[in-house]
């Protein structure tokens, strides 16, 4: 009796799970391309894992809560790998609809690449269009960043302009004390005329060379 149950179990499974039937849906996996050396064999395990995720995305539908493993069916599975699922209603005997199947997976989509370390390209259900991530909202917002980047340039020009400023006040200094050094030295400069040496006459400071003073106004007391 029970071996009979399970025979009519079996066929009714195998009917509702074809390729091309309705609300059926086909998979194609690249392990080998996406992994490399590190790729994994697809086996009954990978089977299982893969029906409990997909009964785990229906459980996210509205009035899907009760979704098992055993209502994900799997069939026509090649070494390649590729097959076909299906969604069963068990209380009424048929498929659940490709649209609610469709919604379901869209929603985990990522969750189920990262169970099989794959991505869109080589987890692929060929019947679901694949997902964008949507874009994700930097921890700033886009506004302290610009204000953040044109504070700094500013803050790098009105530097830039004081160090310029500075240098060349530098500059001017040192060219000023520059010339003050060579008119001082010119100042001390003694002079030799007809093998005499002779000083300079201080203009500044009214001083006379001592050279052209006469012996009578060396002498002569003030």
């Amino acid at each position: 009796m029970l071996w009979l149950l399970f025979f009519l179990v079996t066929v009714i499974h195998a009917e509702l799970c074809q390729p091309d039937a309705e609300n059926a849906f086909k998979v194609r996996l690249s392990i080998r391309r996406a992994l490399g050396d590190k790729a994994y064999v697809w086996d009954t395990n990978e089977e299982s894992l893969f029906r409990a995720m997909v009964a785990f995305s229906m459980r996210k539908v509205p009035n899907r809560e009760t979704t098992e493993i055993s209502h994900v069916l799997l069939c026509n599975v090649t070494q390649r790998v590729s097959f076909w699922f299906v969604v069963t209603d068990p209380s009424k005997n048929h498929t659940l609809p490709a649209v609610e199947v469709q919604s379901a997976i869209r929603m985990n989509r990522n969750r189920i690449n990262n169970v099989f370390f794959l991505n869109d390209q080589t987890l692929e259900f060929l019947e679901i269009p694949s997902t964008i991530a949507p874009p994700m909202d930097p921890p700033v917002p886009i506004w302290i960043i610009i204000f953040g980047v044109i504070f700094c340039i500013v803050i790098v020009a009105i530097t830039l302009l004081v160090l310029s400023g500075i240098r060349q006040r530098r500059r001017k200094n040192k060219g000023s004390s520059e010339v003050d050094d060579a008119e001082e030295k010119c100042e001390n400069t003694i002079t030799i005329e007809n093998g005499i040496p002779c000083d300079p006459l201080d203009l500044k400071g009214g001083h006379i060379n001592d050279v052209f003073v006469t012996e009578d106004e060396r002498l002569t007391p003030l």
